[in-house]
């Protein structure tokens, strides 16, 4: 990183704004932490647009069920990607629809007991690998590290 930012102060020093050694090094963290994600994910031939479903769901509470549109918005993601990855999910009986009895035009898409077993192991796996990415830092200085970037969140939009 410290060659890096070197080589751009001398190349294009103007390319170095106040926040770009934070946000260059937020971004190489976010990578580790999103590799270790992906390799986890991986690892219960999910991919991370399943892991992030299941995810939503789990943590949704009981009955760990959200209507179609409430999880497309949740997840950032366009109604027929959606659509596409509860599909899959549901090929797998990870998932199943079911209609709101109080809308005919919503459907819920809700965990199924094997759907919300597997949830629970691959999220409980992706916090370990996130926590051996960051073992290496002392848990002092990860204390501080997170409240600072609560504070940080506070001024973003």
């Amino acid at each position: 990183m410290e060659e890096l930012l070197a080589v751009w102060r001398t190349e294009l020093p103007e390319a170095l704004v106040a926040g770009s050694e934070f946000s260059k090094r937020l971004m190489v963290l976010s990578g580790l932490l999103g590799e270790a994600t992906r390799a986890t994910v991986t690892r219960f031939d999910l991919t991370g647009a399943d892991f992030d479903v299941l995810a939503a769901l789990r943590r949704s509470g009981k009955p760990y069920r959200l209507k179609a549109n409430e999880l497309s918005r949740s997840l950032l993601l366009s109604t027929g990607g959606t659509s596409n990855v509860v599909n899959r999910l549901v090929a797998r009986g990870l998932v199943e629809r079911e209609p709101d009895q109080t809308d005919g035009r919503s459907t819920y898409v809700r965990l199924t007991p094997s759907g919300t077993s597997l949830a629970e192991e691959v999220v409980i796996a992706n916090s370990k690998a996130h926590d051996e990415v960051l073992s290496p830092i002392p848990a002092e200085l990860l204390e501080n590290a997170t409240a600072a970037l609560r504070a940080l969140a506070e001024h973003l939009p």
